[in-house]
């Protein structure tokens, strides 16, 4: 049998729910490298997330299906693998025939097999420096074995620590007259020089926000609405647009950004929307963090938190605002379950991650889950999984100091509560005026699965829990 009727084609596999497709963002190998089980060998941004494809098979790279910034059908072929020859083994790879016969469960990073012992090695990825104005392109090509216990000594990854390496010697060459060279920015990926030349982006210019300061897609789309000039002196101010140009800012509407566009159109389109509101002394709310926070040091709990299990039990009583409804069936959903959303704002744009079955957690638990959620979103290390199927939203928009809003539901749910910054105003307590901490809360309901009443009762639950949280205790 040929090595050519021996390889093995993966497929680009199921990413989520509903996820048809999906762009190449980076190749994390090259043909001709040789990569592991379970080894991550592509970078590619769904509709819900950015995310790392391990390949099941191990061996050699002999095709890359589709190159960066190309999109590519969920079943169609995305790498080829052949076995190698004993000849072709390296050290420190005895193991890849038995696990190549063993296969993968993998889908994404952190589910499957597992496979992958600390002596591995990886090929490290091309490491391509964008030259200085007038100087002709260079390609640079990192070592291409490093063992982990090497990154492990400079605090990073082995691809990382090379990435380093890489921009030690490229910031400390010079010319032959000693004169430090013009500086070069560090791009891997393709996708970001042709962005970066379609733009007209000066690559040299860009701060790099990835490892070891290589330079990723969002830096050059960040720098088209800041001015070269600032990006360079001034490194970590903040990001303003620029409004002097001529020229119209041009946003592709692709991946999150896309279908954040389309749920919300879809929510307005579907969903006979109503919102109610209420403003609340939360001075309460405030003590009983304080004093819970007191107690249990170790284990603070955030207002978020509290928040979350007031509308649990706001939902115990009022089951018709966990639902959805069925357009095809023509029925209304009550969920056995609450899947309580969290809104969240990330750097490519706003996300929804789900706590599942947040109904059985404690509010020490809620805190914990809460802050890995929200932490996990915005680091974009959530799977795409993670991101559907709630039930009920929380957004806490006072955070961008704003006292009120009228969301918009995370369809196809049927409601969402949101609540407003926190602050000191008048308010009337026991007939003497005093200064409380003020908050409002907003009700965005889907009018057919239920009306006023059932939705007017539960925001004044919520908001009686958050005046004397006390009333928890007695609804439990």
């Amino acid at each position: 049998m040929t090595t050519v009727e021996r390889t093995q084609v993966f497929l680009l596999p199921d990413l989520g729910e509903g996820l048809s497709e999906a762009e190449i963002v980076e190749w994390r190998v090259a043909v001709g490298d040789v990569v592991t089980v379970d080894q991550s060998v592509v970078e590619v941004e769904t509709a819900k997330a950015v995310v790392d494809v391990p390949c099941p098979y191990a061996g050699r790279v002999v095709a890359l299906h589709g190159a960066a910034g190309e999109v590519r059908p969920v079943g169609q072929p995305l790498i080829t693998i052949a076995p190698l020859d004993g000849g072709d083994e390296p050290a420190g790879h005895a193991t890849y025939r038995e696990e190549e016969r063993a296969g993968s469960g993998n889908v994404l990073i952190g589910y499957g097999t597992g496979h992958g012992g600390p002596t591995r090695r990886r090929r490290r990825p091309r490491l391509t420096l964008a030259p200085a104005p007038g100087d002709t392109a260079r390609t640079d090509t990192a070592p291409t074995d490093t063992a982990p216990s090497e990154a492990a000594a400079t605090g990073g990854s082995a691809v990382t620590g090379g990435i380093r390496a890489a921009a030690g010697s490229a910031a400390g060459a010079g010319d032959a007259s000693g004169h430090p060279a013009p500086p070069t920015a560090l791009v891997i990926s393709p996708i970001v020089r042709r962005l970066a030349r379609e733009r007209g982006v000066d690559l040299n210019a860009v701060r790099g926000t990835g490892p070891g300061g290589v330079i990723r897609r969002a830096d050059v789309e960040a720098a088209l609405t800041v001015p070269a000039a600032r990006l360079a002196a001034v490194p970590d101010a903040p990001v303003a647009p620029a409004l002097s140009g001529n020229d119209d800012v041009i946003v592709p509407l692709t991946g999150v950004r896309k279908v954040i566009a389309d749920k919300l159109s879809r929510s307005r389109r579907e969903i006979p929307e109503v919102t109610i509101w209420v403003d609340v002394d939360a001075t309460g709310l405030l003590e009983t963090r304080a004093a819970i926070n007191a107690a249990t040091p170790d284990a603070p709990v955030s207002i978020l938190a509290l928040l979350a299990r007031i509308c649990l039990s706001g939902l115990r009583r009022f089951p018709q605002l966990n639902a959805r409804v069925d357009t095809e069936a023509q029925q209304i959903v009550q969920s056995a379950g609450v899947h309580l959303g969290i809104a969240a704002q990330t750097d490519r744009g706003l996300l929804v991650p789900v706590l599942r079955d947040a109904q059985r957690l404690t509010t020490a638990e809620l805190a914990a889950e809460l802050a890995a959620t929200t932490a996990a979103a915005r680091a974009g290390n959530l799977p795409p999984a993670r991101l559907t199927g709630g039930t009920f939203t929380l957004n806490n928009y006072g955070v961008f100091g704003v006292d009120g809003s009228t969301p918009i539901i995370n369809h196809p749910e049927a409601a969402l509560l949101g609540v407003g910054r926190i602050v000191d105003k008048p308010w009337v307590v026991d007939g003497q005026l005093a200064v409380r901490k003020v908050t409002q809360l907003s009700l965005t309901f889907d009018h057919r699965v239920c009306d006023g009443g059932v939705a007017g009762g539960f925001l004044r639950h919520v908001a009686d829990c958050v005046e004397r949280p006390a009333l928890l205790i007695a609804a439990v």
